[in-house]
Protein backbone atom coordinates (compact mmCIF):
# COMPACT_ATOMS: atom_id res chain seq x y z
CA UNK A 1 0.00 0.00 0.00
CA UNK A 2 1.83 3.42 -0.89
CA UNK A 3 1.89 5.56 2.09
CA UNK A 4 -0.97 8.59 2.31
CA UNK A 5 0.58 12.39 2.62
CA UNK A 6 0.25 15.40 4.60
CA UNK A 7 -3.13 16.82 3.01
CA UNK A 8 -5.09 13.86 1.81
CA UNK A 9 -8.57 13.30 2.43
CA UNK A 10 -9.14 10.33 5.01
CA UNK A 11 -11.29 8.54 6.73
CA UNK A 12 -10.15 7.24 10.53
CA UNK A 13 -11.21 5.37 12.85
CA UNK A 14 -10.38 6.85 16.82
CA UNK A 15 -11.55 4.62 19.40
CA UNK A 16 -15.15 3.68 19.03
CA UNK A 17 -15.55 6.72 16.47
CA UNK A 18 -14.84 6.89 12.33
CA UNK A 19 -14.23 10.61 10.98
CA UNK A 20 -13.14 12.25 8.02
CA UNK A 21 -10.18 14.90 8.39
CA UNK A 22 -6.99 15.67 6.96
CA UNK A 23 -3.68 14.42 7.15
CA UNK A 24 -1.66 17.13 8.81
CA UNK A 25 1.22 15.13 9.50
CA UNK A 26 3.02 11.83 8.88
CA UNK A 27 4.55 10.00 11.95
CA UNK A 28 6.27 6.53 12.07
CA UNK A 29 3.10 4.49 13.22
CA UNK A 30 0.48 6.88 13.02
CA UNK A 31 -0.89 10.21 10.66
CA UNK A 32 -1.96 13.42 12.20
CA UNK A 33 -5.60 13.80 11.41
CA UNK A 34 -7.77 17.39 11.28
CA UNK A 35 -11.18 16.25 11.81
CA UNK A 36 -13.87 17.81 9.41
CA UNK A 37 -16.64 15.41 9.94
CA UNK A 38 -17.97 12.56 12.11
CA UNK A 39 -19.20 9.16 10.14
CA UNK A 40 -19.77 7.09 13.11
CA UNK A 41 -20.15 8.15 16.65
CA UNK A 42 -18.42 7.01 19.60
CA UNK A 43 -20.02 4.31 21.30
CA UNK A 44 -20.67 5.36 25.25
CA UNK A 45 -20.42 2.94 28.11
CA UNK A 46 -16.72 1.22 28.99
CA UNK A 47 -14.14 1.15 26.39
CA UNK A 48 -12.85 -2.31 28.27
CA UNK A 49 -16.85 -3.80 28.49
CA UNK A 50 -18.23 -3.00 25.52
CA UNK A 51 -22.30 -3.13 25.39
CA UNK A 52 -22.02 -3.78 28.97
CA UNK A 53 -24.14 -1.81 31.38
CA UNK A 54 -23.25 -3.53 34.57
CA UNK A 55 -19.77 -1.57 34.30
CA UNK A 56 -18.02 0.43 37.35
CA UNK A 57 -18.76 3.78 35.20
CA UNK A 58 -20.63 4.11 32.37
CA UNK A 59 -18.68 6.89 30.16
CA UNK A 60 -20.14 9.33 28.29
CA UNK A 61 -18.11 9.66 24.99
CA UNK A 62 -17.71 13.09 23.07
CA UNK A 63 -17.16 12.98 19.28
CA UNK A 64 -14.05 14.92 18.32
CA UNK A 65 -14.52 18.46 17.89
CA UNK A 66 -14.06 19.96 14.38
CA UNK A 67 -10.73 20.92 13.26
CA UNK A 68 -9.01 18.86 16.27
CA UNK A 69 -6.34 16.75 15.49
CA UNK A 70 -5.58 13.28 16.75
CA UNK A 71 -3.16 10.31 16.28
CA UNK A 72 -4.53 7.90 14.12
CA UNK A 73 -2.80 4.60 14.02
CA UNK A 74 -1.86 3.73 10.15
CA UNK A 75 -3.74 0.73 9.94
CA UNK A 76 -6.88 2.21 10.77
CA UNK A 77 -6.60 5.28 7.84
CA UNK A 78 -8.40 4.78 4.64
CA UNK A 79 -8.65 7.22 1.66
CA UNK A 80 -11.54 8.99 1.65
CA UNK A 81 -13.19 9.77 -1.68
CA UNK A 82 -16.44 11.64 -2.15
CA UNK A 83 -17.23 15.44 -0.54
CA UNK A 84 -16.52 15.94 2.64
CA UNK A 85 -20.31 16.69 4.30
CA UNK A 86 -20.46 19.75 7.06
CA UNK A 87 -19.22 18.88 10.33
CA UNK A 88 -22.51 19.93 12.43
CA UNK A 89 -24.51 18.08 10.37
CA UNK A 90 -22.45 15.01 9.76
CA UNK A 91 -22.69 14.91 13.77
CA UNK A 92 -26.32 15.39 14.10
CA UNK A 93 -26.71 12.39 11.00
CA UNK A 94 -24.26 10.33 13.03
CA UNK A 95 -25.97 10.83 16.32
CA UNK A 96 -29.57 10.16 14.93
CA UNK A 97 -27.93 6.61 13.29
CA UNK A 98 -26.64 5.22 16.49
CA UNK A 99 -30.03 6.02 18.55
CA UNK A 100 -31.90 4.69 15.90
CA UNK A 101 -29.68 1.24 16.22
CA UNK A 102 -29.46 1.60 20.09
CA UNK A 103 -33.94 1.85 20.22
CA UNK A 104 -33.73 -1.37 18.31
CA UNK A 105 -30.92 -3.03 20.55
CA UNK A 106 -33.44 -2.92 23.28
CA UNK A 107 -31.23 -3.42 26.17
CA UNK A 108 -30.03 -1.82 29.53
CA UNK A 109 -26.61 -0.73 28.06
CA UNK A 110 -28.63 0.50 24.93
CA UNK A 111 -30.93 2.63 27.23
CA UNK A 112 -27.93 3.85 29.22
CA UNK A 113 -26.48 4.92 26.30
CA UNK A 114 -29.70 7.14 24.55
CA UNK A 115 -29.16 8.87 27.68
CA UNK A 116 -25.45 9.60 27.11
CA UNK A 117 -25.94 10.33 23.80
CA UNK A 118 -28.87 12.82 24.65
CA UNK A 119 -26.79 14.88 27.35
CA UNK A 120 -24.08 14.82 24.43
CA UNK A 121 -26.70 16.18 22.36
CA UNK A 122 -27.12 19.67 24.80
CA UNK A 123 -23.51 19.71 24.95
CA UNK A 124 -23.19 20.00 20.81
CA UNK A 125 -26.29 22.01 20.92
CA UNK A 126 -28.09 20.12 18.37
Amino acid sequence: MTELQVGNVVTGIYKTGKYIGEITEVRPQHYLVRVLAVAKHPMQGDLHHPKDADVLMFHERKALSYREQTNVPKQMVKPFEGEVPDYQESLKEALEKMKKELTEANSEWAEMSIRALKSLERDYKI
